[in-house]
């Protein structure tokens, strides 16, 4: 790979693979987010889980609970360890951007942290696809890392990579824009166990699918 190219989340997260569930299994706003949802899920609901890198504890806490599971993930590293480790989930690796999706076919969608490595248009974007993909009143459970950057080059557990991200206030404000509800923002600091891992602010949010969602310019700048 050219010195100048920076790697893909694909190459960054095949790379990573099991360390990062080891990395954030102690994350107790991630679960706290999970058992907020859970709360209102009906039995045997269907949840989308973008992003769903090992399996755990997302889609594993799902299927715990009776739920189906449908897991998105862009590195087939991760996939594959998530196939094994939660064997009644479905996984696909697959880009969530390029993903058929029929229309208000889930019940709720996870996105915890896998929005960071896409431009701000594609983050929208994938909102409102997420929007689309939910039925009325359903529900999304969503993380980020609420700073304001745009195409900022660093390392993520001694991998270089590239993020952009909003800050709180513009996130939450992204979220409400693809046609949700936001019912709760929880803001966290925590640290990896990874011996090159710094504190981090976490942003969760949970909201509810209000409305329709159309389709944006892939080129638009977001709301």
């Amino acid at each position: 790979m050219d010195s100048g190219q920076q790697p893909t989340a694909a190459t960054v997260f095949d790379a990573i693979g099991a360390e990062y569930e080891q990395a954030f299994a102690g994350s107790a706003a991630h679960r706290a987010s999970l058992d907020q949802l859970l709360e209102r899920l009906a039995p045997h609901s269907r949840v989308l889980d973008v992003g769903s890198g090992t399996g755990r504890p997302t889609a594993q806490t799902l299927t715990d609970a009776g739920h189906e599971v449908l897991g998105v993930d862009v590195s087939p590293v991760m996939v594959d360890i998530a196939s094994r480790q939660v064997p009644r989930a479905a996984f696909r690796c697959a880009d969530i951007r390029e993903l058929p999706l029929e229309e208000g076919s889930f019940d709720a969608a996870c996105v915890y942290f896998s929005l960071l490595q896409m431009s701000r248009a594609d983050q929208s974007e994938v909102l409102r696809l997420l929007a689309r993909s939910l039925r009325t009143g359903g529900h999304l459970a969503v993380a980020t890392v609420p700073l304001d950057l745009e195409g900022v080059s660093g390392e993520f557990m001694g991998r270089p990579v590239r993020v952009t991200s909003f800050g709180p206030a513009e996130f939450t404000a992204l979220v409400a824009g693809a046609g949700f509800s936001v019912l709760s923002e929880r803001s966290s600091v925590f640290t990896p166990a990874h011996p090159e891992a710094a504190p981090e602010p976490h942003l969760f949010l949970l909201a509810r699918r209000t409305r329709g969602s159309r389709r944006r310019d892939r080129d638009a700048p977001p709301p």
